[in-house]
């Protein structure tokens, strides 16, 4: 098969296209996708750089999420067939004409979804899902604060929030990126650039909720905006990984910081993957099925294009996710 190596740690250049050995066939509880695309992330910019390296067991192939065909099952897989339309979350993997996952990762894709886009889905949805549902309880009539607003974790939550009946303020550094917020159902918009977010939340009563990617560069300030009993969910570090916590601020507020990761989680068990694919098959993918939340995707290139997909992602242009185009449908 094919899939994209890397010429070593680096820029986007270092990834290219080329020959890679068959994979076997799928395991016990396993299946085997002919992927039709897949899903860029952030996390694939650092591993590109060598900043994250995959857990232990894990493919060393860029990858966390796809969508495709199902080509085998593995032994013991009992509701998934050859020919399924499917979305994956995976350990990595995915920027290959082929991935073994287990099963308890698959998503069915909603009738009438274009295949290719469904790879926008499984990481995003399990991100947010999993923090401001499974974690924060996020309910009507509370306060969210997404940072990264236009980000592709942003527009889903966005739309899974207003889902719930909350309200929604997000931070972004252009006018662009915040009207297309508001059009996802965020009514608060801050530009980073212009105005300071704590003083924004402050005339709202704080935040009952926030969604965090920049991590130690706004720990003082999120914890400064938190409403009473308010919760920071830490999900990303693109502002470092030390940062000063005021304790005193954050008992005064009885407030709750959570950090979480993905792609480390277990497959089965408590906090897995499989545990949160349960979820979002149950609470979530109906709402996808009706339109109430929709994939949001900027842009779609052809996985021979994986370094401008990545350049892309890194752009202060994007809105939404990219994807890779593997293979036609």
């Amino acid at each position: 098969m094919y899939a994209i190596e890397l010429d070593g740690f680096g820029g986007p250049e270092v990834m290219r296209w080329a020959q890679s050995p068959d994979l076997p066939g799928p395991g016990a509880g396993e299946v085997l996708i002919d992927v039709t695309a897949a899903g860029v992330n952030r996390a694939d910019l650092l591993q590109r750089q060598g900043f994250y390296p995959p857990p232990p067991g894990a493919s060393e192939v860029l990858g966390l999420e796809c969508s495709g065909v199902i080509a085998q099952v593995g032994d013991g897989v009992r509701d998934w067939h050859p020919g399924d339309r499917v979305c994956a979350l995976l350990s990595g993997g995915g920027y290959a004409e082929q991935v073994v996952v287990p099963a308890t990762q698959l998503l069915p894709v909603p009738e009438g979804m274009d295949l290719a886009v469904a790879a926008a889905l499984p990481e995003v949805a399990a991100t947010v899902w999993s923090n401001l549902v499974m974690r924060a309880g996020l309910r009507a009539g509370q306060l969210l604060l997404i940072h990264g607003g236009g980000s592709g974790i942003g527009t889903h939550a966005i739309q899974v929030a207003v889902s719930r009946g909350a309200r929604v303020a997000v931070t972004a550094g252009s006018q662009g990126k915040l009207d297309r917020c508001k059009e996802f159902g965020a009514s608060i918009l801050i530009n980073y650039r212009e105005e300071d977010f704590v003083a924004t939340l402050a005339e709202s009563g704080g935040a009952d909720v926030i969604l965090d990617n920049m991590g130690a560069a706004y720990l003082g300030r999120n914890i400064e905006a938190l409403a009473e009993d308010g919760q920071l969910c830490v999900i990303g570090m693109q502002g470092g990984v030390k940062g000063e916590l005021n304790l005193s601020t954050l008992l005064g507020k009885r407030g709750t910081v959570h950090a979480t990761n993905l792609r480390k989680r277990p497959a089965t068990g408590r906090s897995s993957k499989a545990e949160i694919i349960t979820e979002l098959h149950r609470h979530l993918w109906p709402l996808i099925a009706e339109g109430t939340v929709v994939p949001v995707v900027h842009a779609e290139l052809p996985v021979t294009e994986a370094a401008g997909a990545h350049q892309l992602l890194d752009s202060a242009e994007t809105v939404g996710k990219v994807i890779l185009r593997i293979r036609e449908d």
